[in-house]
């Protein structure tokens, strides 16, 4: 591993290169906050991507573009005099030193829970008029239900045991039933959505991360789909003309790798 020294070197020539780029390169002096956000937004989904993944090689890249976005912000914030990279550096830093007074400060705590509470509080001392403002509101909606419950439980709004979260899901999929006999559409999606909010609240208690389980799931639905696509392909003979029961025996193979 680098030393700190070479750390801060390789930081330095970043920032150098961006410079660079900023004055010379026609593409890079035509962006703004606004035209890079969608691809910063891409890029951390790549990034998330590669740690499915476990790729600890396509991580290192997919950081080291996240990186470069950071120092493109800070460059552009630099130029109207609103911000530079010290700027963001020191803010961040500020905020954690303020944010783990149990680390900087004289406060106790006995286990991270203790310390999420503390920090949906300190938030509120610092100007928040609610836990929830900082959830962003274009997360995706999993995502956000998530972050949601997680900043709720920051003050103590929870349930108490795993069993009383999985009674609820039940009570949502009994509404959900009754709104699908109903055929109430609006309902339906509303009932829908609760049954899913319940869900990811159940999954929270049972320590797991809603968003990792069902993109596993993502993956391995394409991982068989991409098998029966291939053997239909030996056999020549087109998805769209096998009938369920051809695609069946295919999936089932597919399970078993």
């Amino acid at each position: 591993m680098h030393t700190r020294e070479e750390q801060l070197a390789a930081f330095s020539r970043l920032l150098d290169i961006m410079d660079d780029l900023r004055e010379k390169c026609p593409w890079d002096k035509k962006q703004t906050l606004e035209s890079l956000r969608h691809l910063t937004i891409e890029e951390t989904y790549e990034l998330g991507d590669a740690i499915l993944d476990h790729d600890l090689v396509e991580v290192k890249k997919e950081l080291g573009d996240l990186l470069l976005h950071i120092v493109f912000y800070a460059k552009i914030g630099s130029e109207t005099n609103d911000f530079d990279i010290a700027d963001v550096a020191h803010s961040i830093c500020d905020k954690l030193i303020n944010r783990h007074p149990h680390i900087y400060g004289d406060v106790v705590v006995e286990n991270e829970e203790q310390v999420k509470q503390n920090w949906e509080k300190l938030k509120l001392k610092e100007g928040k008029k609610s836990v929830l403002e900082g959830v962003p509101r274009s997360l995706p909606a999993l995502v956000k239900a998530s972050r949601i419950q997680d900043k709720v439980k920051g003050v103590g709004f929870d349930w108490e045991e795993p069993h009383q979260v999985w009674e609820k899901v039940q009570e949502e999929l009994n509404e959900l039933q009754v709104e699908v006999l109903n055929q109430n559409q609006d309902k339906i999606e509303a009932e829908f959505g609760d049954v899913l909010f319940s869900m990811i609240n159940y999954a929270r208690f049972l320590k797991i991360n809603p968003e990792d389980a069902l993109e596993r799931t993502n993956k391995k639905f394409i991982k068989r789909f991409q098998y029966l696509e291939s053997k239909a392909t030996e056999i020549g003979k087109p998805l769209s003309e096998m009938t369920l029961a051809e695609m069946d025996v295919f999936w089932e193979e597919a399970k078993k790798i």
